[in-house]
């Protein structure tokens, strides 16, 4: 499987809005997000081994800064026709079993994806209390390992969130995050025919 890279949306970049159903029937947008100190807008599904790989420590690291007031968000952009384990009935089962505990939403026209510039899965993007990008990239510098062709282990690098975290705790202390930033890298978002982008 071909690995794909962050696109590098530019700092400073204002959160783009979004209006989406959720794993439980609601329809989540931007403005639920605001007050706090600040928002991770995560590009995921559920099939890619690169996200597979974060998804225990993804769960926990946003539940310690959820209650620091920093927001998590996981939208899935993929073409759910073609990769139907990505539809919403796969998406309520995959936040059950990952415990995740942040809302979980279908970008099933892929608009959101683009309006991010998302590449990859994961895709991580971290907005300040203005909802302005101050990290976007690598979770952390661990990628599961490749046996064979569908088949990955994660036992041997686990990931931790490193680079993520950094960012938020710096962005928490109030200091400049660090412009030098490492991409993600994971599975091409699943584009519909005819909706791939330029810049992907």
């Amino acid at each position: 499987m071909a690995t794909t890279a962050s696109n590098m949306l530019v700092l400073g970049h204002t959160a783009a809005d979004f209006s989406l159903p959720d794993t439980d029937g609601n329809i989540v947008s931007l403005d639920n997000f605001k007050g706090n100190k600040g928002l991770v807008v995560a590009f995921i599904c559920n099939h890619c081994p690169y996200v597979i790989h974060i998804a225990p420590q993804l769960a926990k690291v946003a539940l310690q800064y959820q209650e620091m007031g920093i927001d998590f968000v996981a939208i899935n952009s993929n073409d759910i026709e073609l990769y139907p384990d990505d539809d919403m009935v796969h998406m309520i089962e995959e936040k059950r079993i990952r415990q995740y505990p942040f809302s979980y939403l279908l970008d099933e026209d892929q608009k959101v994806a683009k309006a991010y510039s998302a590449a990859c899965t994961p895709d991580i993007y971290l907005f300040n209390a203005e909802q302005k990008l101050v990290y976007r990239g690598q979770f952390d510098a661990s990628r599961p390992l490749r046996i064979s062709s569908g088949n990955y282990d994660s036992s041997q690098h686990q990931a931790t969130g490193s680079d993520l975290i950094l960012a938020m705790d710096t962005l928490l202390d109030d200091r400049h995050i660090d412009a030098d930033q490492t991409p993600s890298m994971g599975c091409n978002i699943k584009w519909k025919a005819g909706n791939r982008p330029g810049y992907s």
